[in-house]
């Protein structure tokens, strides 16, 4: 398996744009783009869209999964991200894309639960999760 990049996109350092729509002179929505096409294997198709809660001082367990690619954007607090034994900081609006078969584990550092997004994008395979 060829080594790919844990690309962790930081909320803080992006700038709000006018949104594709909008009057770029005056718009009135502004986005900021957490991942670009280019960020995301054209073979891969959506297999879940979740919206996650970690509890306040708990993690969910270390896992991977078999053909699926997983990307996280934390809505509130707090969490310490592992994968593939690097750690990770992130926070409110942060963002990572998980690639196949990477180990991963999220630890909740807050004093109250951290709900975030999970976004699965699955080869047509089921995704499995495997612990370890």
């Amino acid at each position: 398996m060829t080594d790919k990049p844990i690309k962790i996109i930081k909320f803080a350092k992006l700038s709000f744009v006018p949104a594709t729509h909008e009057d770029k002179d005056n718009p009135g929505s502004l986005k900021k783009v957490l991942f670009h096409a280019f960020d995301i294997p054209k073979d891969v198709k959506i297999q879940m869209f979740n919206w996650s809660r970690i509890l306040k001082g708990k993690s969910f367990n270390a896992h991977y999964h078999e053909d699926m690619d997983e990307i996280f954007v934390i809505l509130n607090g707090r969490v310490r991200l592992t994968v593939k034994d690097k750690e990770f900081t992130m926070e409110t609006g942060d963002s990572v894309y998980i690639p196949q078969k990477y180990i991963h584990q999220m630890f909740n550092q807050f004093d109250h639960d951290v709900d975030y997004i999970a976004l699965g994008l699955s080869r047509g395979l089921g995704g499995k999760s495997v612990n370890v």
